[in-house]
């Protein structure tokens, strides 16, 4: 009996054992597959890269739980409601506010919203939430970055609003901005609007769906997370201005047509798949509408030749595709 009672034990440990590298194995498979969509500079082009990996599509389920401004941010324009007259504790109740006036599918009667919320700063001014509607939402009117500003602000995007494209060879891809959800992604989006050019932004690593995921992005059972990992990768930095990083805003689940940053940017991605292994690790700012996927899907196609980053192997462009930020020729 003590014998039979020793061999259970060793047998026990030898299980746990197994079990442990088991798991192991699989937490380094998720590690290194997240490692792959790691923040580049424009200037790493030629060289080494990491890489991602491992509707209005979406764009209500982005949408619906979000309600951010950026501090020290004052948007100016006409007031639909006065902030001497409405005063809340908080600027999620401020932004929720304006996103009440804005619902529906007739025209937002409120757009932008302004609230002092910092107690010692606002003074009697504390509290205040000033409704807005912006001229032109994709170019909000606010005032001088250098001068001093205690409130926060954010923008509103009803339906049909807020729509701009990137312009390729192969198409123009439409997508619907997050303002509620990552209000300074759509800042910085709005910024490159107004440049005559983008040079320097590109799409360079392109990988298609393969085996892994069906046509609606669904992730078949039983197949692998990639490579390939069903996106399209490339950068939003344009030659010759600065780019400042862009902090860590709403991270949602990846969804086929989500357009996300890498990191802090420039690098972005377009996701070809639903990837809810990637969970909360990537900043969602947009997504492409349904009937332009095909143009990512076609992008995906284009020739690549093989590369490593991060110990992973990519597809990367054998001919990078230019891309321009632009919007719709109706005001918007």
């Amino acid at each position: 009996m003590g014998r039979r009672h020793h061999d259970n034990d060793g047998s026990k440990r030898l299980g746990f054992s197994v079990f442990l590298l088991i798991s192991l194995a699989a937490f380094s498979l998720v590690y290194i597959s997240l490692s792959t969509l790691r923040p580049l500079s424009s200037s790493q082009f030629a060289g080494e890269r990491e890489a991602v990996g491992g509707s209005e599509a979406g764009g209500d389920e982005y949408g619906s739980g979000c309600c951010k401004g950026i501090d020290n941010l004052e948007l100016w324009g006409p007031a639909v409601k006065w902030g001497t007259d409405f005063r809340l504790n908080r600027s999620e109740q401020c932004c929720s506010a304006c996103k009440d006036m804005c619902s529906g599918d007739g025209p937002c009667l409120c757009n932008s919203w302004v609230f002092c919320g910092h107690r010692e700063k606002c003074g009697d001014r504390f509290g205040e939430c000033w409704l807005k509607k912006q001229n032109d939402i994709l170019d909000p009117d606010k005032q001088l970055a250098e001068q001093k500003v205690v409130w926060t602000s954010g923008l509103i995007y009803g339906k049909g609003e807020g729509i701009v494209y990137l312009e390729t060879e192969h198409g123009n891809l439409h997508f619907k901005l997050f303002p509620e959800c990552a209000p300074h992604s759509v800042l910085y989006i709005t910024e490159l609007l107004k440049l005559r050019h983008c040079a320097g932004c590109r799409f360079h690593r392109a990988e298609g769906r393969g085996e892994s995921w069906d046509s609606e992005g669904n992730h078949i059972s039983g197949r692998t997370l990639g490579p390939p990992f069903a996106l399209i990768q490339g950068t939003l930095e344009t030659e010759g201005v600065p780019f400042g990083r862009i902090p860590k805003e709403s991270c949602p689940s990846i969804k086929r047509g989500s357009v996300a940053w890498i990191g802090s940017g420039p690098e972005f991605f377009i996701s070809l798949a639903n990837h809810d292994e990637w969970r909360k690790d990537y900043t969602v700012f947009g997504a492409v509408l349904p009937e332009d996927m095909r143009i990512a899907e076609k992008i995906a196609q284009l020739p690549t030749k093989q590369d490593i980053w991060s110990n992973i192997q990519v597809s990367v462009l054998k001919n990078p595709v230019s891309l321009k930020v632009k919007r719709l020729a109706s005001s918007q």
